[in-house]
């Protein structure tokens, strides 16, 4: 599946990504609030605390938030096209944090502490680095001067893929809040999913289209984490 080199609107593609990440964050307001947690208790043997717990708030506006962003992201920064097999990928991806983390949650009845604030700042941190990348390569892009340019400023100046260390952050924080040490299976499942899937392939396609001035990039540049990786 192609990701990059094509760009169109894609508008029925983000159309039916966004209806089926509502259809998730349903599921996921079903577990946390509804009678989904006992159902999950009954047929999933996951114990089911208190659904009062504030972390289960913190969560669900965790999903609303990455929902609204997923959406900015898609009508109005992104231009390259969507395939059709994308359409469908993204909203099961974004499934295991609206789902996954909902489940993980359940029998977690501690009261919120340091570690959740921690987790909640990790998670406006690692949603604006995201965010912001994204808009300033957006604006940088869009000048006339600029078409056929890597773009090499801005946050992309601490990281080649500084974008995706913002997505790393704010899902991490999900697993921080929801106080089940399993949850961390998800984050480092999405490590390394960038490492060693999504970054090299983007990698591949910078190379062959900007050559000298990517391979420039990578040398001055960390490539994921800033000032580590």
């Amino acid at each position: 599946m192609e990701l990059y080199g094509s760009n169109s609107k894609s508008i029925p593609q983000k159309v039916i990504i966004s209806l089926l990440e509502l259809v998730f964050i349903r599921l996921s307001f079903w577990i946390l609030f509804q009678s989904g947690g006992s159902f999950a208790a009954l047929n999933l043997g996951i114990h089911n605390a208190a659904p009062s717990i504030p972390r289960r708030d913190i969560l669900f506006a965790f999903s609303l938030i990455a929902f609204f962003r997923l959406g900015f992201m898609m009508f109005y920064l992104l231009k390259r096209k969507i395939p059709w097999q994308e359409t469908f990928s993204i909203p099961i991806a974004f499934a295991l944090y609206y789902v996954g983390f909902a489940l993980f949650v359940l029998p977690v009845g501690k009261p919120i502490g340091v570690v959740d604030i921690a987790g909640i700042a990790l998670f406006l941190i690692g949603s604006a680095i995201n965010t912001t990348a994204e808009i300033l390569r957006k604006q940088w892009k869009d000048l006339p001067d600029n078409q056929g340019k890597l773009y090499t400023q801005g946050l992309f100046k601490w990281s080649m893929h500084i974008n995706y260390f913002g997505d790393l952050l704010w899902v991490s924080a999900y697993a921080l809040v929801s106080g089940n040490i399993y949850s961390l299976s998800i984050p480092i499942f999405l490590f390394c999913f960038f490492v060693f899937y999504n970054i090299p392939k983007l990698d591949s396609y910078l190379h062959r289209r900007y050559g000298q001035a990517f391979e420039a990039y990578t040398r001055r540049t960390r490539k994921f984490i800033p000032f580590l990786y």
